[in-house]
Order: structure tokens, then C-alpha cells, then sequence
């Protein structure tokens, strides 16, 4: 069995609690993952939940990115909103720079940038909403890298304006003979068999085909691996992952190479 990698990341969604309403399980996950994609307000998340992520990633060694998406709490960030590329750059901005604060006050900064939900999945195609998310990367911070969908437009126009492109992978999607997520409101789209979700990982980690939706094989390549933290037993997928990993002499660290940056 050849191996692709020796080291890989592990990255999860967190922070998309909101006021009194919690989702997901923060603190365990921090002790699991090895980069944290932090909602910046928007989609979810709020200044106090912000800060307490971005305080435990730093003592727990996670890299900080910034979870970029519509401005849609009421939809979770899941519903595309057709948002003149001006002012989605700004949103964006607006996001990284919130996040990056209460980074900076942890005696961190925001290390990366991923979009959530409906964002992340328009801009795949979506070659105008591409392009204003890169622009606003851009303008903050062209040395933070990005992270998204390989072959994604997202990931082409990143790495044409100079961007540093990171491929993912994920855990509990399943995905078309495309390369593309199945959409969550299909069957099947997404997984919750701890075991299953283990070793498809370890076969991606690896170089190895998984089954698409269809059942034909498909070869995805990334240098990071996302488990939903809002899934049903994120934390038990998450371990499941890590400890598959470790058994085949695979390392986890964050692909921006430490903590925050």
C-alpha cells in the first residue's frame, strides 16, 4: 500500500453556537482537531463564543481560520444569497478582521480562510462570488492561505492571484462522481457510521479511491481532512479518524505548519 502523506491536518467547524443556543461540542473537538474553521457572526457565532475558541485553540496548539460565509443566521449560512461581489468582499473583511481580534488577544492570529455552507458550495462554480472572496482575502492578508474543494473555482482563482490553495477532504460527505458534495438534502449525503467515516478517511489520506454516491471510485487529494462539528457524533468521528490515522504511522499537525500561523 503506497502512502501519499505522512502528515496530515484535521480541521472541524466550531464557534457556531449563538447567545444562550449551543451546537456542537467545542472543547472536546479542540482536543481532537488540528485547526479549527471558527464562525466569524454571520452564519453563527458571537463575540463571547468567538473569544473562548480562540483562547482554547491557542492552549491547545490549533490553528485558528477564519469560517467566512453569508450573512444568514436565520439559515445557518446554508441558503445562497446572490450578493453583489463588492459587498460580499466586504462581509468577508468584515469577518476576518472580527475573528482576527479576539485571535490576536488569544496571542495568536487567524492563520487560513474557509468559507461555510452555502458560500463554500457556490463558489466551487460561482466564478463572480470566486472572485470577490479572493479579493477580500487579498486585501487583508495575502499571506493567509485558503482552504476549499480541489478544483474548485474557489482553489483556481486563489492560486491565479498569488493565494496559497489547500485541498480538503471530508470526512462525513459524501461526494459525486464529480468530486462535488452530494447536496444535504439528498439521500445519503451525509455519513454517520464512525467506522465507515474512519476508513474513508484513511484511504483518502493514503491516495486510495472511495466510493462516490454512484458507487464508481474517486481518488480525492487534500491536504486536510473536515469533520462537521454540528454532525451527530462529531466527536466520536473526529476520534475515530484521528486514532485511523495514527495506527498507519500518519501524523496530524495543521497545515499552516503551527498554531495560528
Amino acid at each position: 500500500m503506497s502512502r501519499l502523506t505522512t502528515t496530515i491536518d484535521l480541521n472541524s467547524d466550531l464557534g457556531e453556537g449563538f447567545g444562550r443556543w449551543e451546537l456542537g461540542d467545542d472543547e472536546a473537538l479542540l482536543s481532537i482537531v488540528t485547526s479549527a474553521n471558527v464562525a466569524c457572526g454571520f452564519h453563527a457565532g458571537d463575540p463571547t463564543i468567538m473569544r473562548r475558541v480562540c483562547g482554547t485553540a491557542v492552549a491547545r496548539g490549533v490553528a485558528i481560520g477564519a469560517q467566512v460565509g453569508y450573512r444568514d443566521l436565520a439559515g445557518f449560512g446554508r441558503r445562497f444569497i446572490e450578493v453583489p461581489p463588492e459587498a460580499l468582499a466586504d462581509d468577508i473583511v468584515y469577518q476576518i478582521g472580527a475573528l482576527d481580534a479576539f485571535a490576536r488577544l488569544a496571542g495568536s492570529r487567524v492563520g487560513y480562510v474557509k468559507p461555510h455552507g452555502a458560500l463554500y458550495n457556490a463558489i466551487v462554480h460561482h466564478e463572480a462570488q470566486a472572485g470577490a472572496v479572493v479579493a477580500a482575502v487579498r486585501a487583508y492578508d495575502p499571506g493567509l492561505p485558503v482552504l476549499g474543494l480541489p478544483g474548485s473555482q474557489w482553489l483556481r482563482q486563489a492560486e491565479a492571484a498569488g493565494l496559497t490553495a489547500v485541498a480538503e477532504c471530508f470526512a462525513d460527505r459524501a461526494y459525486t462522481p464529480q468530486g462535488t458534495l452530494v447536496p444535504r438534502d439528498r439521500p445519503g449525503a451525509v455519513l454517520r457510521d464512525p467506522r465507515l467515516v474512519a476508513g474513508r478517511c484513511l484511504r483518502m489520506a493514503l491516495g486510495e479511491p472511495i466510493e462516490a454516491v454512484d458507487g464508481s471510485p474517486l481518488t480525492v487529494r487534500a491536504a486536510s481532512i473536515c469533520v462537521h462539528g454540528d454532525s451527530l457524533g462529531a466527536v466520536e468521528m473526529a476520534r475515530g479518524v484521528r486514532a485511523a490515522l495514527a495506527a498507519a504511522g500518519i501524523d496530524l499537525a495543521p497545515f499552516t505548519g503551527k498554531a495560528g500561523r
